[in-house]
């Protein structure tokens, strides 16, 4: 363990820990944009610059390492004017549209300009102007609102190991792009968009459906097994985005399906009662039988849909045998339910024949 003093206060932290680690030990309030906890440090935004003592002009408290007995000083007046003149400069090259912004509410450049009172800035010059021209299903990209805080480019090699953005050109027209500059093409997880503290990075989905007053409701994923958390963000009983806690077993993490696919609970064609098929329609083509989901099934209930698959179950093992009866079961059931359900293939059926479909 390293102690040091942050403040005036002392604290340990494990060895190989950075100022920052030590700071947040303390609770004491320091401003980040580029820095998350999953990720290596990078020290782009320098909104955390802190004074060492011995040491001659100010360093970012995310990428300096802890030694024994550094005295550590995070705020004070020139501290203070150094982050609101960073925050200046960066809110100089960025759209001035909090108003109908997906972020709005939500974001840590917009917070911090409240927290530090910028209501006017006194920096003026050519702002980055970029064509939006990206076509892919899931992820809105406003490069325009890009702060160059790095989080995406990390999170996706480092978390998702994809590597599928980077920063490109240099200087003044340096951005976060794909390859050559061309439309995101990925396996659209949405990892960049959770981590990313602007507007930059949204959900095509979410656009126009609603900011703030949301209920959030804590659930767990139905795609599969993994069990990972989610929170659905909720208005007028309709889900409109979903996300997820870093204090979950995933982390916060999840793929496009947990984050994006999400649509079907509010589909027209989602089955919510058992159906039955009317009549034998064995010969039923689309061209010569009924035109409708209505006129082949009927609705009934679970226990009447539940004894006759009993009834016929029975009636099929005991004049073809056990092995005339196979089983296929979901990825997007839970391990346990995947494990009674061969279990009752098995053992109430007798029989071997049981699969499980890979895909979910």
């Amino acid at each position: 363990m390293v102690t040091l003093t942050v403040d005036g206060k002392k604290v340990s932290v494990r060895k190989l820990s950075t100022v920052l680690d030590a700071v947040r030990k303390l609770d004491i309030p320091l401003p980040t944009l580029c820095h998350h906890p999953d990720l290596t440090p990078y020290g782009g935004c320098r909104l955390c610059v802190v004074e060492i003592k011995g040491l001659a002009r100010p360093v970012t408290a995310c990428t300096t390492p802890v030694n024994e007995g550094m005295e550590v000083t995070t705020t004070n007046s020139k501290l203070e004017q150094l982050r609101k003149t960073t925050l200046e400069l960066i809110l100089s090259d960025h759209p001035n549209d909090c108003m109908v912004c997906e972020k709005a509410g939500d974001c840590v450049l917009q917070e911090l300009a409240y927290f530090y009172g910028i209501k006017e800035n006194r920096f003026q010059g050519e702002r980055r102007v970029y064509k939006k021209k990206d076509n892919n299903p899931f992820v809105e990209r406003d490069m325009e609102k890009c702060i160059l805080c790095g989080k995406c480019v990390r999170v996706c090699d480092e978390i998702q190991g994809v590597g599928a953005i980077d920063f490109v050109n240099r200087g003044f027209r340096t951005k976060i792009s794909p390859p050559y500059e061309r439309d995101l093409n990925c396996e659209f997880c949405g990892q960049c968009v959770a981590v990313c503290p602007t507007g930059a990075l949204t959900g095509k989905m979410w656009a126009r459906k609603g900011r703030q007053s949301l209920k959030e409701v804590d659930t767990v994923c139905s795609y599969c097994g993994c069990g990972c958390n989610l929170t659905l963000h909720v208005r007028r009983n309709k889900i409109i985005r979903v996300s997820s806690r870093a204090d979950t077993i995933n982390e916060g993490w999840l793929c496009v399906k947990g984050r994006f696919g999400y649509e079907f609970v509010h589909s027209s064609e989602r089955l919510t009662r058992p159906l039955m098929r009317i009549a034998d329609k064995d010969h039923f083509t689309l061209e010569s039988g009924p035109n409708s989901i209505s006129e082949l099934f009927k609705e009934v209930s679970w226990d009447e849909a539940l004894d006759y698959v009993a009834n016929r179950l029975k009636d099929i093992k005991d004049r073809y045998g056990p092995d005339s009866i196979s089983g296929i079961s979901s990825a997007r059931s839970t391990n346990e339910e995947n494990y009674l359900f061969q279990k009752f293939m098995r053992a109430a059926i007798g029989t071997n024949n049981v699969d499980n479909c890979a895909r979910v």
